[in-house]
């Protein structure tokens, strides 16, 4: 039998949730609607009616004090309902969840029973009709890709069942068909018509360098002789091009760039991005540092590895997960955070996981023009990502302690999700350092947790290109927080106990990556795919093989350890399969039973790749003068509340709630602080080992909005805005490590592409300049990721975003107790500015607000920034500054509200005696020139000549005291230019996102 139970809040209980989503109609339909209540409903089969009820009784599914459990529908006072399910084949984590808890409840198997979730809306709206409710589950309840939705009128109820698509039974059964790819007797038009029908993204040389080697006289001999066909299969052809694919083999930044500079009249050779500008900078660096050479492993592992002291190691990586997380806000950021986490999870021998980071880059939530196909209203995406990461993270049990939010409207043709975890792992494990892993031959394979479906195939090849009408929706993957951490404690025990040699993550390309990369270390492997656990029934060779389907790690496992390892796994519900075995053949074989369906030489498939070769033209955009208009000077409080509210400087409050910074215990410097825990901070900082002060330090830079003036400046930005936010929080830049992400528009000229050149030059540029930054700053790389192809494309549309690079920090802090918040602390406190102002508000804040695209381009003065930073460092260390906050979106202005903010207490400040050059610069650019490198500090009186002296031979000036007052003001040469209350400048920095 099947039985529907329907779980929603006491009817006397006000339903949050139900009242939030009433607003977001409001704002995306603005449709009133009267009251929502929300049930969550629980399809059962396989479970007698009596089970049933003890399931009821014991309170397996419900809370019995604020929740009611019903058969079939919770009866509301309602209009319509409209339940939400997802389609066939969609992982259900929360029904899988369910389940378990039953089979522990009930003391049944999971085997004989089967849970299915789905979501009943009620809605109290007697004015709206059957096709209104309609566009409102499409647009804001459902998303189509994996889910169905049905409305019904209340008098309709009891005449039709809900959802209750219990799937047959899960045997395990796959089919060894495989399909010979005819690429030997194809044309290259051909050739390119069957890339782009199986989602393989291969270009014309590579297809032609794949037909080559399939060629020869050697391959052939050799697959004649182990009963494969002429040409590859279709587990080989996928396998290659995943493996070639601009995700994995990020061949833009391994490229051979022609780069002409029009203003010089110089033609520059670039061989490789990547080693030209980023690892070259890294060597250099670690020769310079000798003994303090911090850096342990980089650009090698899934994560960059760093010492944090003599006992523990500490890793980072930030990957992007925007492709998905466009077509599946949730289910693409929730697979992003989860996937991510198994970045360090997966280096070296395994870190425990310690903090999460998230930055995303959305197009305004209130974008009110219309949507091409395929794309998702940005209010849909910003909530879709915000809770697929918080659940993520959350239900991970890992905090979410530092992130950021850019608003651009370019990004409605594809959002950016940045996700970010840090990882700590001893520094070494029975005597073995831990950051070092090798498979050893006759290792054996084995993969490890959530089983393989469909959902993630072609997750590489399709985030390798731009989005488009026909994208394919198996390449979004579903994540199980649940799942991830079962097998994540499980790793740890198995690491600690010494029992594998290597381990990485289930990622792009899945088994085929993972294996396929771990097999390097031995120069062959051959695996099973028989052997490997399916969510469902069905898959074919090159699907189990490829699928991206998440939480899954493979491990190489000696035969001495086998027997515990998978003793381990059984003990604590994890499950662990022996696929094969590590060898030194050369090849990567891939059997299914006895059947050989790919043998792919090791040399050519990691190395094979043909290089591309790619023209680059820089002219550099004309800068003119930003004009002050009247109407700022005539209300320069009405401005500065307007400044305040805009969506790149307003409270990010409504998300950072959401997320959990406190678990695990260790933050020190919170995302929110001050009298009322509201105030902006600029980085994170948290004591990852309990017993010891040292702590870690997390932050990020990123301004894609200076990107339209030069690339250049644009990351020179980025990366000292990062260092400063840590600066700014008591790090010190001789101990900090960062992390590179490259997120660019299809940089590659083409009929598609007509300004390609230009979009390359903007490129080059930019790894010019984080070259030159991290040299300077002395910040090495440890790890980074690159996202191309960050476009939409239907018909003659085309969307492409704003180049973005986002710069990540780690730095170690010797003692928390030593680090600072930017709020306001006591009254009489000196307030003083470091750094010059110059006449910069290009792509800024205020030329935005003033709807003007002129202006000069922020640049960073390296020399008396790294100088000014080490000195403020110790300033901090010895006990002298009390607050701190850098000074960025919306200038000096919006960072002193900020601060009076965070301390609910006023300030005084003289607005002439802030250092500018030029000297006779007007007062609004002085107030809100995004000059970087600067800092707002206060100091106590007493502490007023040691801090000058710190500071002497350097720019700063003192400008103000803080006043218990509720009152922030502003004078010019004595003349009150702006007074304001502290609550009124609070109010408009909260409203705009006070959802």
């Amino acid at each position: 039998m099947v039985f529907r139970l329907s779980v929603a809040l006491k009817p006397e209980l006000e339903d949050f949730k139900g009242k939030k989503l009433i607003k977001s109609i409001k704002r995306a339909f603005g449709l009133d609607v009267e009251d929502i209540r929300i049930a969550t409903v629980y399809t059962i089969s396989g479970l007698s009616k009596e089970q049933i009820q003890k399931i009821i009784e014991f309170s397996v599914l419900h809370d019995p004090v604020i929740q009611n459990i019903n058969f079939d529908y919770t009866d509301f006072d309602s209009d319509w309902i409209v339940e939400v399910g997802f389609r066939p084949g969609v992982t259900d984590n929360e029904g899988r969840a369910a389940k378990d808890a039953i089979s522990i409840a009930l003391g049944v198997s999971k085997e004989v029973f089967d849970v299915y979730t789905s979501v009943d809306y009620f809605f109290k709206a007697k004015e709206l009709d059957e096709n209104t409710i309609h566009k409102i589950a499409e647009g804001l309840l459902a998303n189509l890709l994996i889910q169905q939705f049905r409305v019904k009128h209340r008098s309709d109820w009891a005449k039709s069942p809900g959802f209750s698509p219990i799937l047959p039974k899960v045997t395990g059964k796959s089919t060894d068909k495989v399909e010979e790819i005819p690429i030997l007797s194809m044309t290259e038009e051909q050739m390119l018509r069957m890339s782009r029908e199986r989602v393989l993204a291969l270009n014309r040389e590579e297809l032609l360098k794949i037909k080559e080697f399939y060629s020869r006289e050697d391959v052939q001999k050799h697959r004649q002789s182990i009963g494969l066909p002429k040409n590859p299969t279709d587990v080989e052809i996928e396998s290659i091009a995943q493996t070639w694919s601009e995700h994995c083999k990020h061949k833009i930044f391994n490229a051979k760039i022609y780069y002409y500079d029009k203003d010089k009249n110089k033609t520059l050779i670039v061989d490789s991005l990547f080693k030209t500008y980023i690892t070259s900078t890294t060597e250099l660096l670690r020769k310079r540092m000798g003994e303090k050479d911090f850096c342990l492993s980089v650009f090698k592992d899934n994560a960059g590895i760093i010492k944090f002291d003599e006992d523990y190691n500490v890793c980072v990586k930030v990957e992007t997960h925007n492709s998905p997380s466009a077509l599946d806000p949730y289910g693409g950021a929730l697979t992003g955070i989860v996937g991510v986490n198994r970045d360090p999870m997966g280096s070296g021998l395994g870190a425990n996981l310690i903090c999460n980071m998230d930055v995303f880059c959305f197009a305004s939530p209130f974008y009110d023009k219309p949507l091409p196909p395929r794309l998702l209203h940005p209010m849909r995406i910003f909530e879709g990502v915000r809770q697929g990461v918080e659940d993520g993270g959350n239900q991970s049990g890992i905090p979410t302690v530092n992130g950021a939010i850019v608003f651009d409207d370019r990004y409605v043709g594809k959002p950016l999700v940045f996700c970010g975890t840090v990882g700590m792992m001893p520094s070494k494990i029975k005597g073995r350092p831990t950051h070092v892993k090798r498979a050893m031959p006759g290792d054996k394979v084995i993969m490890v947790g959530g089983r393989v479906g469909k959902d993630g195939i072609h997750g590489a090849t399709f985030s390798s290109e731009e989005l488009h009408e026909g994208s394919p929706a198996t390449a979004v993957q579903i994540g199980d927080a649940f799942t991830q951490r079962k097998m994540y404690d499980f790793l740890m025990r198995a690491r600690d106990m010494g029992l594998y040699n290597a381990i990485t993550d289930n990622g792009a390309g899945g088994l085929s990556s993972s294996v396929g990369e771990m097999a390097q270390d031995t120069g062959g492997c051959e695996i099973d795919l028989s052997l490997v656990p399916l969510k469902y029934d069905g898959l074919v060779p090159w699907e189990i093989l490829l699928s991206e389907a998440q939480e899954r790690m493979t491990v190489a496992v000696p035969p001495e350890n086998l027997e515990k390892f998978l003793n381990l796994a059984k003990e604590m519900d994890v499950e662990a399969t022996v696929l094969g075995e590590f060898n030194q053949s050369g090849y990567f074989r891939v059997r299914y039973k006895e059947k050989i369906v790919a043998e792919l030489d090791m040399e050519f498939l990691h190395k094979g790749v043909p290089q591309m070769h790619l023209k680059a033209i820089w002219e550099k955009p004309k800068e003119t003068d930003i004009k002050v208009p009247e109407w700022v000077r005539e209300d320069r409080v009405k401005f500065l509340r307007e400044m305040l509210g805009r969506l790149n400087v307003c409270s990010k409050e409504y998300v950072i709630r959401q997320y959990d910074h406190e678990v695990q215990g260790g933050s020190v410097i919170k995302p929110l602080m001050g009298i009322k825990m509201d105030g902006p901070t600029d980085a994170a900082v948290l004591r990852p080992v309990l017993e010891r002060q040292r702590g870690l330090v997390v932050g990020n830079g990123i301004c894609p909005k200076f990107s339209d003036l030069d690339t250049y400046w644009m990351a020179a930005l980025a990366i000292d805005e990062a260092i400063r936010n840590c600066v700014a929080v008591g790090a010190d830049i001789r101990y900090m490590c960062g992390v590179d992400n490259f997120c660019w528009c299809d940089p590659i000229q083409s009929e598609k592409t007509p300004d390609g050149y230009y979009k390359l030059a903007q490129l080059v540029r930019a790894n010019m300049a984080l070259r030159h930054f991290c040299l300077g700053f002395g910040v090495p790389c440890v790890s980074g990721k690159d996202s191309m192809k960050n476009d939409y494309l239907y018909e003659n549309i085309k969307i492409s975003i704003p180049p973005t690079l986002l710069f990540t920090i780690v730095g170690v802090i010797d003692d928390v107790s030593f680090t600072i918040s930017s709020d306001f602390k006591k009254p009489n406190d000196l307030i003083y500015i470091l750094g010059i102002t110059r006449d910069e508000l290009g792509g800024s804040e205020f030329a935005a607000h003033i709807s003007q695209k002129a202006g000069f381009v922020p640049q960073v003065d390296l020399l008396s920034a790294r100088k000014r930073y080490l000195t403020l460092h110790k300033a901090i260390k010895e006990g002298i500054v009390n607050s701190c906050h850098d000074i960025s979106d919306g200038g000096f202005l919006v960072c002193l509200a900020e601060m009076s903010i965070g301390g609910d207490i006023g300030a005084v400040v003289e607005a002439y005696l802030i250092p500018r050059c030029p000297y006779d610069l007007e007062l609004d650019k002085i107030l809100y020139s995004e000059t970087p490198s600067r800092f707002l500090v206060t100091v106590p009186k007493e502490r007023q000549t040691e801090f000058e002296e710190l500071f002497k031979s350097q720019t700063f000036s003192l400008i103000g005291e803080v006043v218990l007052s509720d009152e922030l003001i502003v004078k010019y040469r004595g003349k009150t230019v702006v007074k304001d209350k502290i609550k009124n400048l609070r109010e408009a920095w909260k409203k705009t996102l006070a959802w």
